[in-house]
């Protein structure tokens, strides 16, 4: 017997596997990725390992998958199935108590579960199956450790890779370990194994282990235990070692030879060291190896021998000779066999004459089509798919590749599914037009495609077949949900050359419309232009479900770029319509983009209303993505009108359903950041903290990332850690940021609080421009923000001549947009009386009067922010009066307020401010203040309230005024280093992190004369 009856090496990958299972049985889920070339092996250290964990006394339970080579296309989830149908047979009753609830889903993986309880045509039917199996893993290993491991990832279909991604990023407190094995020499440079890999290494839960090749030492103690002796021969030690170059499978065929057991000589080759013990066998074996090749790289015995159907005891005496000869091994299911080493299999396919193959293939085709039940039902409709493809039968190969791609999307692989029915497009030519009638199904519509291209009771009987254009319908579909959206721009634009616009405009329009959804996932220029032409064709047609579809992706569209009341009465239409033909996914849609336009026009109880009615009658008619739009539009609604409270009890519920259902993957990431930006409203940040970093440990590319990292920007603002607000503000910025304002007026927003608190006025006046010059439109509840904050800035850097020069014209821009809005709930009311209140600020003239009206709306949202903002400047105003016990009742609540929010650059703020009124002994109870003031506040105003020399008091004079290090020495007759050096105390005493900073403090705080003011700042 060739294989080592030793385990040589590998201590070190042994001990890696080893340490990773005891960290995931503590409770922290890791994952091992082993790559190693073929023959180096990874599967013999996984046999070790595994047997090692289940016999380690822990009760660890493992379970073992492998990806099948069968064409690499349509058979999905293989490891997965496998895993669980072994693991099935060994603790059946256990793992159907972990899949109480979740059988409806998990049928469509494993068919042992039961019926499936969803429809095929379910968007996010593959979101859900995914979140099951991740809940049926974390209920397993809720009992005991549990180990996944998963061989050959090199020939894994992309559905297997993504769900296997999708637990190690989702399984963060389970007692889980991930292991999956592949080959480093089949990843070509283009593989999708190689992104796939780099992508999971960025988690910090996934080790990658790399098998090197065996040295001398190692290859001599696996030839001891090959030949049963302590002491190998020396010579043959080295020319085995030479000739195999340390592949421990390379070893074991040269030691066969060399003992004789082949009796054969040995060619250079790889290619003959891999066939010389196959060309050593009987010719019956070898006929029944070559056929077994064929089948894959797993073999059930009932199939191969109908295929053979030849005397039982024969095939029995073949198989026997192959195993005895270590070419095959039976299965760990014992239904069928498989190659010791796939290297094998390929070699003897590879070996096979071009119409040896073309018969084997066409043999197992017509077996398995006339005896579906010799393979299990889930791997059926793709394996006979691929036996057809490869006897080179289009007539058969069509009708079924169709086949597999119905079976692949009813279990929710849109990639195989895609694969499958590109096929069928390569193949459709090849096929005449009488058997294509003969032989294809009648079309499964894709969602709202219109399955008739005629006028109503004009249809030809040729329109029931299946055509060309209703394949690509489904590919786009596909490909869409797949999220291989560059696919199916081009499926589509080819689509679009079949038909005529004339004849079938709805078919043209639904094309249209899918290509504007899916440039406008990828941030693409052209979807408008898409949508549009898409309109033309629907338009003054008889209602239908494309037309209610179209004309509600218009409203919604123009809903994200600044709509008008046209945009309402199309989305008025599309309700109706959809209504009216009984569209009742796209009537529910068409409701909430209503809804949504109703309280942008004015009327918030009227849009509630109608999201309310879309949320129910989601929740009746079980669209579970429409369900978690609802909830997240009117959390995003309530939030918007200063309800926040409410709002985050919708969020919190959008996120639970989505995660029952499976759509975290699809809408966590919104979901995720309309809760955190509702709880920094309502002054809640360590929650909001909390609900960014659960979504920012999944690791994955979101569309929405640009959003969640202005959000973290914000918070880190709030925290007064400036350099991560930077660097998040950096990543919040995509290219259609914008072009729409729900992005791209609150990422100004925190822009302009970033660069006012640096002491950058130029640059947050340069980003206020911007936004009003934009031909964005913006509605009051992101508009009104703005302007308050900018105007905050522009009263902040009152005295500096750089920004003063132009001033007024800012000033008098802020003030003509202001008048034009017409707030109506307290929220924005608030916003814009802060906003005069800073306008007047700016121009020295405000009262106690302008900040009263700001507070008084502010006071009834019940949200510490703005209303801190407010009695801030209140603080001001009244200390600049002479009112100090106006003054500190006023700072005092603000410091609570801030202290709740936990805005500690506020909180600063407000102790300067109180220092310099003599009312910090006010402050002295609230924690906001404590953490903001210095220890020692008994000194007056002014900058000796910051402990500042005299030396120092003129430096940062000087340094106000936007003088350089030399410019100050040569003022004040010292050196520049000493200069230097008072600049260091300076910025350490006032708490900032930069000379702007520090200018912009001392200008807020008027720690100097009017007279003496800097000469610039500048935005830089």
């Amino acid at each position: 017997m060739s294989v080592s009856p030793v385990f040589v090496g590998r201590g070190n990958e042994l001990a890696a596997l080893t340490a990773a299972l005891r960290r995931a049985a503590g409770g922290a889920p890791q994952a091992l990725l082993i790559g190693g070339e073929a023959g180096v092996g990874k599967t013999r250290l996984l046999e070790e390992f595994l047997c090692a964990a289940e016999q380690g006394g822990t009760g660890t339970v493992t379970m073992l998958g492998n990806c099948l080579e069968v064409g690499a296309e349509g058979l999905p989830y293989a490891p997965l199935v496998t895993a669980l149908r072994r693991l099935h047979r060994r603790i059946g009753p256990e793992l159907e108590r972990a899949a109480d609830g979740l059988e409806g889903h998990l049928s469509r993986l494993l068919p042992e579960f039961g019926e499936a309880d969803t429809e095929p045509n379910d968007e996010y039917g593959r979101a859900r199956l995914f979140e099951q199996i991740a809940l049926l893993f974390e209920r397993l290993a809720a009992e005991h450790p549990l180990v996944l491991a998963i061989e050959d990832l090199h020939w894994s279909d992309r559905s297997t890779r993504e769900l296997l991604g999708y637990l190690i990023a989702t399984l963060h407190r389970s007692r889980v370990l991930i292991v999956a094995t592949y080959r480093t020499d089949d990843l070509h440079r283009r593989h999708p194994l190689r992104p796939f890999l780099a992508e999971l290494e960025r988690q910090r839960t996934v080790q990658r282990l790399e098998l090197n090749r065996f040295g001398r030492q190692e290859v001599a103690a696996q030839l001891a235990g090959i030949l049963r002796t302590e002491a190998p021969d020396h010579q043959l030690v080295e020319r085995i070692h030479r000739r195999s170059e340390g592949n421990p499978f390379f070893v074991e065929e040269l030691a066969c030879s060399y003992t004789g057991g082949c009796a054969v000589g040995m060619s250079e080759t790889l290619r003959d060291i891999l066939l010389v013990r196959v060309e050593a066998l009987p010719e019956a074996t070898q006929r029944v190896v070559r056929i077994a090749a064929e089948g894959g790289s797993r073999i059930e015995h009932e199939l191969l021998a109908a295929v053979l159907d030849g005397p039982e005891d024969e095939l029995l005496d073949a198989l026997r000779t192959a195993v005895g000869a270590n070419i095959l091994q039976p299965d760990k299911d014992g239904e069928g066999y498989r190659f010791r080493h796939a290297l094998v299999r390929e070699a003897v396919s590879d070996d096979l004459l071009p119409g040896e193959r073309t018969r084997i293939n066409r043999r197992f085709a017509t077996v398995l089509a006339a005896e579906p039940g010799l393979v299990h039902c889930d791997e059926g409709p793709a394996r006979l798919a691929n036996y057809w493809y490869h006897a080179h039968d289009p007539a058969r190969a069509l009708p079924t590749a169709l086949d597999a791609a119905r079976a692949a999307r009813r279990r929710n692989a849109f990639a195989e599914q895609l694969s499958l029915l590109e096929r069928a497009i390569e193949l459709w030519d090849e096929v005449s037009e009488e058997t294509q009638k003969a032989t294809l199904r009648p079309p499964d519509w894709a969602e709202t495609y219109p399955p008739c291209c005629c006028a109503p009771g004009t249809c030809e009987p040729e329109c029931d077949q299946l055509q060309l254009v209703d394949v690509l319908a489904e590919a786009v579909v596909a490909a869409r949900r797949a999220g291989d959206r560059d696919r199916g721009l081009s499926l589509a634009k080819r689509a679009l050359k079949q038909v005529d616009e004339t004849e079938n405009p709805l078919r043209a329009a639904w094309f249209r419309m899918n290509r504007a959804k899916m440039l406008g996932h990828l941030n693409r220029a052209g979807g408008d232009e898409e949508l549009a032409h898409a309109r033309r064709l629907v338009e003054g047609r008889a209602p239908s479900a494309v037309q209610a579809d179209v004309f509600s992706l218009a409203a919604g569209q123009a809903m994200l770029h600044g709509a008008t009341e046209a945009d309402l009465v199309t989305a008025e239409r599309a309700v109706a319509i959809a209504r009216e033909v009984g569209a009742t996914s796209v009537e529910l849609h068409a409701l909430m983009t209503l809804g949504s336009l109703y309280t942008e026009f004015g009327d918030p109880e009227r849009g509630i209303a109608l999201l309310r009615q879309a949320i129910e009658g989601a929740r009746r008619h079980a669209v579970p993505d429409l369900l978690t739009r609802g909830l997240n539009n009117l959390a995003s609604l309530f939030g918007h009108l200063g309800r926040a409270e409410e709002a985050v009890t919708l969020a919190r519920e959008g996120l639970a359903v989505a995660g029952r259902l499976g759509l975290l993957r699809n809408t966590g990431a919104i979901l995720a950041g309309n809760l955190a930006e509702c709880l920094l409203l309502v002054g809640r940040p360590a929650e909001a903290a909390e609900a960014l970093a659960a979504w920012k440990e999944d690791s994955r590319a979101e569309a929405y990332d640009p959003f969640l990292h202005r959000l973290r920007g914000e918070l880190a603002l709030v925290n007064g850690d400036l350099t991560a607000a930077r660097e998040h503000l950096g990543r919040s910025e995509v290219s259609f940021d914008r072009d729409q304002p729900q992005h791209a007026v609150p990422r100004a927003r925190l822009e302009i609080d970033l660069a006012g608190r640096t002491g950058r006025p130029l640059e947050a006046r340069s980003v206020l421009l911007a936004v009003l010059d934009s031909p964005i439109t913006t509605r009051e509840s992101l508009l009104l923000p703005l302007l308050a904050r900018a105007a905050g800035v522009e009263a902040d850097s009152r005295g500096l001549p750089a920004a003063d020069q132009d001033r007024p014209a800012v000033l008098d821009r802020i003030a003509a947009e202001l008048a034009e809005q017409r707030p109506v709930v307290p929220l924005h009311q608030g916003w814009a009386r802060l906003a005069e209140a800073e306008l007047a600020r700016a121009a020295g003239v405000d009262t106690a009067a302008h900040w009263a009206a700001a507070i008084e709306p502010l006071r009834a949202t019940g949200l510490p922010y703005p209303l801190v903002l407010a009695l801030l400047g209140a603080g001001g105003a009244a200390a600049a009066a002479g009112d100090r016990e106006r003054a500190g009742e006023l700072l005092r609540e603000a410091a609570e307020l801030a202290a709740r929010r936990g805005d500690t650059g506020l909180g600063r703020e407000i102790a300067r401010l109180a220092d310099r009124a003599g009312v910090a002994r006010a402050l002295a109870a609230t924690e906001g203040a404590r953490e903001g003031a210095r220890a020692d506040r008994s000194e007056p105003g002014g900058a000796s309230a910051f402990h500042l020399t005299p030396r120092e008091t003129d430096v940062l004079r000087l340094l106000a005024e936007g003088r350089t290090n030399r410019q100050i020495a040569e003022e004040l007759f010292i050196s520049p280093k000493t200069a230097s050096v008072h600049v260091s105390n300076i910025l350490a005493k006032l708490e900032v992190s930069g000379r702007g900073e520090a200018a912009a403090l001392a200008h807020r705080l008027r720690l100097f004369p009017e007279g003496r003011t800097p000469v610039a700042v500048g935005g830089a």
